[in-house]
């Protein structure tokens, strides 16, 4: 399994905003991507901190169809809530440690 972890600034006036058209207009995208399994969003509780979402992909050339084909057409859904640019770095995901979350993904 294949994480893409993504690091950016976020308005915090508008988190409440973000997270809605994140949940109504960017979710469904990700839900139809081919290898797409779930996305953990995190957000700080200091207003200066970061911002992190994390999306799980069955492999790597998933994670990287998405990058190229999918996400600049997300990126221009939610860049108006950014206040930096986004960071992205994909990692592999060492399934044999988290066995519970491979076990409840896969329910």
């Amino acid at each position: 399994m294949f994480a893409r972890i993504l690091e950016f600034g976020l308005k915090p006036e508008l988190k409440k905003d973000f997270v809605t058209v994140y949940k109504n207009q960017i979710l469904p995208i990700l839900k139809k991507q081919v290898g797409f399994v779930e996305v953990l969003p995190f957000f700080p509780e200091k207003v200066k901190e970061p911002a992190y979402n994390i999306s799980l992909w069955a492999t790597r050339t998933d994670a990287e169809r998405f990058e190229r084909e999918t996400y600049p057409r997300v990126y221009e859904i939610f860049k108006p809530f950014l206040t930096t640019p986004v960071t992205v770095k994909l990692f592999t995901l060492e399934t044999t440690v988290c066995e519970h979350l491979v076990e409840s993904l896969a329910a």
